[in-house]
């Protein structure tokens, strides 16, 4: 910008001047001839006295053309041009004539007055006066064709002087800017791969500048980043310990003591009646701490990341019915469930998913409750199968909606007639521990099912959602692969034997299908569920 503007003052400023000069040089000279031939006239010239003083005018040295106008002693008009084929007056503007020939008050009526004019293609100059109201008139014609060829050259000049000028501005602009661009490249770049979880990431420091600074900050803030992290790493690897080795070492003496409850649980009936509540009591805490361990242990297994699945191809839905059936859930459930749906999937975490989502519909929302079991096809554009079910929120593990996956999937709903889940319990139901009443923390559950659902459902590359149906109740979806991502492998835990459904111990001596409690751990372990 600046150039340019340098370059356009500069032309103009000499145009400015180069044609001021050559038009005060042309009408002075013009202004002196004019006055030495109407000296040399006599009051009355004929027509040859004006062709002659024409000529002798235009003969000067600054080469323009002549054409004096006056009356005869006869009282004729003439015209007299120095050069008719140059200059005639016709050329000679209206406007320029009537300006000459009125008069101004003052000691000189008649003044010299010019005007640019472009004839042919060309720039001249017309300037015309009389000395006197009854003198001839005079006009000149002037030719600025050498100085529009010089303000030509000088426009080429400037025009190629300013796109050296700008050439030179960009190159020292690139270099300036890539001076300081590139340590923000750098940092940027460093900023994205510690985003990314390459905490060591650092830069050298050059200079003493602001970016300098700038690096130094980052350097400071990286390694401060990466200690803190590390810090918690191990204390989250500590707490994990923690638990893995509580629930360990809590598992030999709840084997014990809950051979021992169900001894006692055995011989209730002759207890004294007074004894039989407390024995009762104790039995029903026992099954229910001996769950909590289980459970914590299955959690630390998915937080080890060491949890394994057994793959096998089954019917999805005789699947679910078995589940129903080893519960004695049948009265209460209404399946729905198309037959030869296949899915390669692990038994025993599956049953751990649908006993968990059943029974917590059964316990917190009421029969009856409705299993339905489909299998969806991929959608074009990226249709969801989960978060289109509904109208209202829907709460899962992440933020995104579920896509179908491409070969398809097998799509289990699980529906209550309840009231529903309150909107601000929604998003939390598959938190660990999370109460929905605070008043009410205890409940039977441990509070962990639909969570190590939810893992279990990851294992196998799928995904649970929660929403509340269109006609109340609460409504829980599990779309599942046809055949998992290979993300788990394959083999059995190793804590222990088989789990139950929310990965306690299956099929204990001297308890009912219905009485295990896994098969319904309740949204964040809350007894009830917005009212229900």
């Amino acid at each position: 910008m600046a150039a340019v503007s340098v370059a356009g003052i500069a032309y103009w400023l000499n145009r400015d001047a180069v044609l001021t000069r050559a038009q005060n040089s042309a009408l002075a000279d013009f202004r002196k001839s004019l006055g030495d031939a109407m000296s040399s006239l006599p009051e009355s010239p004929s027509c040859d006295e004006l062709r002659n003083a024409a000529g002798h005018m235009a003969g000067g040295s600054q080469s323009y053309q002549v054409v004096l106008v006056g009356e005869d002693a006869d009282g004729r008009e003439c015209a007299e041009e120095s050069d008719p084929l140059l200059f005639s007056l016709e050329v000679v503007p209206a406007s320029l004539e009537r300006a000459v020939h009125e008069p101004r008050d003052g000691d000189a009526p008649y003044h010299l007055y010019w005007q640019r004019v472009t004839h042919e293609d060309d720039p001249y100059l017309v300037a015309g006066a009389r000395g006197s109201e009854s003198g001839p008139t005079g006009y000149m014609l002037a030719s600025l064709g050498p100085e529009r060829d010089d303000l030509n050259s000088l426009a080429w000049s400037l025009g190629i002087a300013t796109a050296l000028a700008l050439l030179g501005s960009v190159m020292l602009a690139q270099a300036a800017a890539t001076t300081v661009l590139r340590p923000v490249r750098r940092l940027n770049s460093a900023a994205r791969r510690l985003g990314d979880g390459e905490l060591s990431t650092r830069l050298p420091v050059r200079g003493a500048d602001e970016l300098a600074e700038l690096t130094r900050n980052f350097n400071n803030a990286a390694e401060a980043l990466e200690h803190k992290v590390a810090d918690l790493r191990a204390r989250e690897a500590s707490s994990r310990r923690f638990v893995a080795d509580m629930s360990h070492e809590l598992r030999t003496p709840m084997t014990a003591i809950t051979a021992v409850t169900e001894v006692l649980e055995e011989e209730v009936d002759n207890l004294d009646p007074m004894i039989a509540p407390a024995v009762s009591l104790v039995v029903s805490e026992t099954r229910r701490l001996n769950n909590l361990v289980e459970n914590l242990m299955e959690v630390t297994r998915f937080d080890a990341g060491t949890a394994r699945m057994v793959l096998d191809d089954v019917d999805v839905a005789d699947l679910v019915t078995a589940c129903i059936d080893a519960r004695a859930w049948l009265d209460a459930v209404q399946l729905d469930a198309d037959r030869g749906v296949i899915a390669r999937v692990d038994p025993r975490r599956m049953d751990v998913i649908l006993a968990n989502l059943i029974g917590n519909a059964l316990r917190h929302g009421g029969s009856p409750v409705r299993v339905s079991v489909h299998e969806v096809e991929p959608r074009p554009g990226g249709a969801t199968a989960l978060s289109a079910q509904g109208d209202g929120p829907v709460a899962r593990s992440g933020g995104s909606p579920v896509p179908v996956p491409p070969g398809g999937a097998v799509l289990i709903e699980v529906a209550d007639a309840g009231p529903g889940i309150p909107a601000e319990v929604l998003p939390h139901v598959f938190d660990r521990f999370y109460k929905a009443s605070a008043s009410r923390p205890r409940s039977e559950g441990s509070g962990l099912g639909l969570s190590i659902a939810l893992e279990n459902a990851h294992l196998h590359g799928g995904e649970i959602t929660a929403r509340n149906g269109p006609e109340g109740g609460a409504v829980f979806s599990l779309l599942l692969p046809h055949r998992p991502s290979g993300s788990a492998g394959s083999g059995e835990d190793t804590d222990g034997g088989p789990t139950g459904a929310d990965g306690g111990p299956a099929d204990r001596p001297g308890r009912a299908p219905d009485e295990d409690d896994s098969g319904g751990d309740d949204p964040g372990a809350a007894p009830t569920r917005g009212g229900r």
